[in-house]
């Protein structure tokens, strides 16, 4: 599982950050959180390729989070795809997406399906489930909690070896097959330990803390919060549906994640440093995101 990070900007892009768009690299598919304007020249500079984006899961319908939906769609089309594509959001997708795609003359030459979602909402797929929970923003905003089905429990050889289990069996019994010792029948649960937990990911989108997108956070391996702005700023940012990057780093904190990464960012900090700083006090684990930043997110 690898995140590549599309776009970090807030509201507008600026010179060294692209508006909001995250690639989450599922192995089997490319999911995208948002599509902010840019996104498909980001991904020519990445280690990702957008003809991979088998779904497309938009928070909010302001601009900086999906304007670059036509020209990525249209792009898909023009280099000859025939997948369909599923694109997910709040309630008003379904209309706003259809506008989106409706701009100018093109051919679309392989579905896209719309598929409106609500808060508590959980989409089950292949492998993976997202659920989704109400962040607090100005307009109809979805967080978004992707999960990995559990991982089959750690093989115990030594155990495995005292049971007189020795050689190819081990890997009947990983497989999930039962293997025959002299007269006794070996199950995998004998010597597999207890299923692990997937690895998750939490996308916040815009939002002022939240108590739902906390809940959705509770445990989760990586969450990428927004963090619009420093401390000083954040009753400002709060009553627009934004967060400081200290109360990003106390959701984090709360929820008990594996690591913080930080986004969003208003075009007025140049430098990142003092934000990163700020949400660390609170949670040591907090790093800004950075335009193109890949992270490989390791197995439990």
């Amino acid at each position: 599982m690898r995140l590549t990070f599309l776009g970090t900007a807030g509201s507008w892009p600026t010179k060294e950050r692209s508006a909001s768009a995250l690639a989450l690299d599922l192995e089997r598919e490319l999911v995208l959180l948002d599509c902010g304007e840019g996104t498909q020249r980001q991904f020519f500079q990445s280690s990702v390729s957008f003809m991979r984006v088998r779904r497309i899961f938009i928070s909010h319908f302001h601009g900086d989070h999906f304007l670059g939906l036509p020209g990525l769609i249209q792009s898909m089309s023009l280099n000859h795809r025939e997948e369909p594509l599923d694109i997910y959001g709040p309630p008003d997708a379904r209309e706003m997406v259809e506008r989106a795609l409706g701009m100018g003359y093109f051919t679309l030459r392989f579905p896209v399906d719309v598929h409106p979602l609500s808060p508590g909402s959980t989409v089950e797929l292949e492998g993976y489930t997202v659920k989704t929970a109400a962040a607090d923003h100005p307009v109809p905003a979805l967080a978004y909690r992707v999960e990995e089905e559990a991982h089959r429990g750690r093989f115990d050889g030594p155990k495995a070896r005292a049971l007189g289990i020795h050689g190819r069996d081990f890997s009947h019994l990983e497989a999930g097959e039962s293997v025959r010792v002299g007269d006794r029948l070996v199950a995998p649960e004998e010597v597999m330990g207890p299923p692990r937990a997937g690895r998750s990911v939490v996308y916040s989108g815009d939002t002022a803390p939240s108590d739902p997108v906390r809940r959705l956070s509770e445990k989760a391996t990586i969450l990428v919060h927004e963090a619009t702005v420093a401390q000083e700023l954040e009753k400002e940012a709060n009553s627009w549906g934004h967060s400081s990057a200290r109360q990003a780093a106390e959701c984090a904190r709360v929820a008990g994640v594996g690591a913080l990464f930080l986004t969003h960012f208003s075009a007025r900090y140049k430098q990142l440093e003092p934000l990163e700083g700020e949400a660390r006090v609170v949670f040591a684990g907090s790093s800004v995101a950075r335009d193109l930043l890949d992270h490989l997110i390791r197995q439990p």
